[in-house]
């Protein structure tokens, strides 16, 4: 599966003014791997089956519009757009051809992904097929910094223990070179 964002797709290999930049496309059947942009006759003629958007400001119902239409025409299997600053969402899917908007999206599960969408509040919430829900990119930040910590003090504490292992070795060699002074040879007992 190829997932990418905000990558520019071409559908129709010449036609350099049809592409779209969905934010997020899906494309189940092609590797992963870096691309500076989709080309869909390089890839075994394979679209995006899954595209979200997430609306801004700046894009208006024009743009969203000609978006749809762009997508319907080229076979895309499920379309999802979230206005995060109403908590609105929207979904449609192929149906016999053509892209039809999902009646409810509260608990929506997605045929081709397994995700079920949630709306709390104005929050979308993902949920894996386990049930699990796809964390935030807030809660990925906490769990790395949490991660780090516990690394750095992981390290801290081997450094600290490393510093008592060569000082007790030291003192042990102090100690054997007394008992030498005194005649004694120390033994390992």
């Amino acid at each position: 599966m190829f997932v990418a964002g905000d990558l520019l797709w071409y559908p129709v290999e010449g036609q350099r003014d049809e592409c779209a930049a969905p934010d997020t496309m899906v494309v189940f059947g092609r590797p992963k791997g870096d691309r500076g942009s989709y080309k869909q006759w390089l890839e075994e003629g394979i679209g995006p089956q899954v595209v979200f958007e997430v609306l801004s400001p700046s894009i208006g119902f024009t743009e969203m519009a000609r978006k749809l239409q762009f997508y319907s025409r080229h076979g895309v299997q499920e379309y999802y757009v979230y206005d995060p600053d109403r908590g609105d969402l929207l979904g449609w899917q192929r149906v016999d051809g053509r892209l039809e908007l999902v009646g409810d999206m509260q608990g929506w599960v997605s045929p081709l992904l397994g995700v079920r969408f949630e709306l709390e509040g104005a929050d979308l919430l993902l949920f894996r097929p386990d049930g699990e829900h796809f964390a935030t990119y807030m809660e990925l930040a906490q769990q790395r910094e949490a991660e780090q910590q516990a690394r750095r003090a992981a390290e801290a504490q081997a450094a600290e223990a490393q510093a008592q292992a060569t000082e007790a070795q030291a003192r042990a060699e102090r100690l054997a070179a007394q008992l030498r002074a005194l005649g004694v040879e120390p033994t390992a007992e």
